[in-house]
C-alpha cells in the first residue's frame, strides 16, 4: 500500500513537469541579439538601384543585429549614398562598381 501511494505521488509529482506543446516562437522584436528576424526580406530589384537597396539593407540589418557599429553603419552608408546618387544620374555601371569597392573595403562579399 505504501508503495503504491509513493508510486502515485510521484507520478502526479511528474506530471506537473511536462509541459501542453512547444513554447511560442519570441516575437522579431524578442528575437536574441544578434540573430536576423525572420521578417527580414531582402530587397529586390536590378541594376544598379537593386545592388544600392539590398547593400543598405544588410547594413541596416547588421546594425540593428549588432554585427556592426553606429559609425562603421554610418561610413558605409555614406558611400552607399553616393553610389545611389551615381545610379539616379544614370551611370550604372559606376554605381555599382562603387558598391563592389565599399563592400570589399569593409569586408562585405561580393552580392
Amino acid at each position: 500500500m505504501r508503495a503504491a501511494l509513493l508510486a502515485a505521488a510521484l507520478g502526479l509529482s511528474l506530471a506537473a513537469c511536462q509541459s501542453a506543446g512547444p513554447p511560442p516562437a519570441p516575437s522579431p522584436e524578442q528575437a536574441p541579439t544578434g540573430v536576423t528576424p525572420n521578417t527580414f526580406r531582402m530587397p529586390t530589384g536590378s541594376g544598379c538601384a537593386g545592388e544600392v537597396d539590398r547593400f543598405q539593407a544588410v547594413m541596416d540589418n547588421d546594425l540593428s543585429t549588432g554585427h556592426t557599429t553606429k559609425g562603421v553603419h554610418t561610413r558605409v552608408s555614406a558611400e552607399i549614398d553616393t553610389a545611389r546618387k551615381s545610379c539616379a544620374a544614370g551611370n550604372d555601371a559606376g554605381a555599382t562598381s562603387q558598391i563592389r569597392a565599399t563592400r570589399a573595403k569593409f569586408g562585405y562579399p561580393a552580392g
